[in-house]
């Protein structure tokens, strides 16, 4: 199974369609549970996220795959080594686990600035002592990867990827990322429901792109798809992608989602699309 799930609503109030806020206790256990029974094995979650690795430990993850995410080291911060080990043993701690499948940079840029290499090498040696199987980064845009990829050798990508959002295909680095060898975990399938959304239930911010809705909802209607099923097919169309993270708030939604997977993907017009910034990163809508 191709679909990963993600957690940050387990810990936070997340994503512009959420109209729930934080997901209840006993609702993300009954999730895991469901995820699990339908083959999901791998947990994506960050320290950042909230009390979701708290929760997340308290409910059991041992038998998952558990990628989490390093925040931005302080800029008082005077021990690269000391800072990355006690935040990672207290991700350990909250995840009730001695081992974590992957550890990704939140904010990767810093591998680029002056303590890049220290961060590197301790990373690094979290793999040398079986701490974790796979080092990387979450990229907000694939030309991150350009001096990144060009500097480091890391094992696993996240970034965004969706039907309007195809920048990881158009600036090869989908292509290049698997004849490295490197591992593709791609989120924000639905640009946090943006792209479920209807005309009415849309932000007015989003009217400047009505357009591409319009050109979105039209093709919706002639391919007989769903929203879900369009977006949640065409990301496990790709070979490359190893995992697609979604984000749910209950275990409707997460059935509604493994039952949207299956089934065929007509071939998408390259008109439904858009690299503008402002649109496809999040931090850009406030």
């Amino acid at each position: 199974m191709k679909l990963a799930l993600g957690t940050a609503q387990f810990g936070l109030s997340y994503g512009i369609s959420n109209q729930t806020g934080q997901v209840r206790y006993k609702d993300v256990s009954t999730i895991l549970k469901l995820a699990r029974v339908n083959g999901i094995s791998t947990i994506d979650t960050a320290i950042g996220y909230g009390d979701s690795e708290q929760r997340l430990g308290e409910i059991g993850v041992r038998k998952w795959n558990v990628v989490t995410k390093l925040p931005a080291i302080p800029e008082d911060c005077t021990d690269i080594y000391q800072w990355v080990r006690k935040s990672i043993e207290g991700s350990l701690n909250r995840l009730k686990v001695n081992h974590l499948y992957g550890i990704l940079l939140h904010r990767p840029q810093q591998l680029l600035e002056k303590n890049g290499d220290l961060l590197y090498l301790e990373l690094q040696r979290l793999k040398e002592d079986r701490i974790v199987e796979k080092i990387g980064v979450s990229i907000y845009d694939p030309s991150e990867l350009d001096a990144l990829c060009g500097r480091y050798k890391i094992d696993l990508v996240q970034a965004p990827f969706n039907v309007i959002d195809r920048r990881l295909i158009e600036s090869g680095w989908m292509r290049k990322l698997s004849e490295r060898g490197i591992e593709l975990h791609v989120r924000s399938i639905f640009l946090q429901g943006l792209l479920l959304m209807s005309k009415k239930n849309r932000p007015e911010n989003f009217n400047r792109w009505n357009v591409l809705w319009n050109n979105w909802e039209d093709w919706l209607r002639i391919s007989g798809l769903s929203a879900t099923e369009a977006c949640v097919r065409y990301a496990l169309l790709f070979p490359e992608i190893s995992q697609v993270i979604i984000g749910v708030n209950s275990s409707q939604q997460l059935l509604e989602i493994i039952t949207a997977s299956n089934g065929s993907m007509p071939e998408l017009p390259s008109h439904i699309s858009s690299n503008i910034a402002d649109l496809l990163n999040p931090a850009c809508w406030q």
